[in-house]
């Protein structure tokens, strides 16, 4: 029921837009992880609005000048953003986002690359990821939500805080798989939806669930935006059936109707 209703919502809210409406630029801000979802969606969405959509690249947190938060404090405009859901909920609270205009979109696991070529380690069970990491010589994380994760939380749920220390690093604002690509290193962590996109390497696959780390994405109008109906329908798009399968292909989660309030 309430997959039908929101598929309702949404072609009611194409139906209003375009109804005598100019075409309009969306801005969107976006983060990594659901952007290979929005890039494959977004001639479809154009075709059916109208718009064209205007995508900048952004950390959801960090100290970086291009993270999301960073660019919205310098006055860049936006009409909608798209980010890991915590990293929203702090824009929600420093009222950076129009109320009430939070949806929920998709979760991410996280995996792990290898540089193309090189041999496929085994991160099945625990202990074939514990001892994956402790062989490496060098290994990537992101500086934002999978990373902290890893750094914080994985590295000590293994056991391996000392023995990794020297040799685990993190990437700021860039893909972690561009740099595994490179041989800059040898291990790459991230969420999987950021993985897959970048060529020159191997996903060799999602950690072990037991050492699971779920990233939520989910998306807003600012305060600010000059298009804020539009931004309404593009997150109602993004959020419907039409767009899940997509949305799947890019190794996200759609979310369900029963896990749309999750954080």
């Amino acid at each position: 029921m309430m997959l039908k209703f929101r598929t309702v919502i949404a072609a009611l809210t194409f139906a209003t837009l375009s109804a005598g409406a100019l075409a309009e630029d969306v801005t969107v801000m976006i983060s990594g992880g659901f952007r290979a979802a929005l890039e494959k969606l977004a001639p479809q969405y154009e075709a059916k609005s109208g718009d064209r959509l205007i995508l900048i690249s952004g950390p959801s947190m960090g100290k970086t000048p291009q993270a999301i938060p960073a660019r919205l404090a310098r006055g860049e405009k936006a009409d909608v953003v798209i980010m890991v859901g915590d990293a929203l909920e702090k824009l929600e609270q420093d009222r950076w986002t129009a109320p009430g205009s939070r949806v929920e979109l998709a979760d991410s696991p996280v995996g792990m690359v290898v540089k193309a070529g090189a041999p496929v380690p085994d991160i099945s069970t625990v202990a074939a990821l514990r001892q994956t990491l402790l062989k490496a010589q060098s290994m990537a994380y992101s500086d934002s939500a999978s990373g902290r994760y890893v750094e914080r939380e994985l590295f000590g749920k293994l056991g391996i805080d000392g023995q990794v220390h020297g040799k685990a690093h993190r990437v700021e604002r860039i893909p972690v798989a561009s740099e595994v690509a490179k041989g800059k290193y040898d291990l790459g962590f991230q969420q999987v939806s950021e993985l897959l996109p970048v060529p020159g390497v191997t996903f060799v696959g999602k950690l072990p669930d037991d050492m699971q780390y779920i990233t939520r994405f989910a998306g807003a109008v600012t305060q600010s935006a000059d298009h804020p109906e539009r931004g309404k329908a593009l997150l109602a798009f993004l959020s419907s059936p039409d767009a899940a399968p997509i949305v799947t292909a890019t190794g996200l989660q759609p979310v369900s109707a029963d896990r749309d309030t999750a954080r």
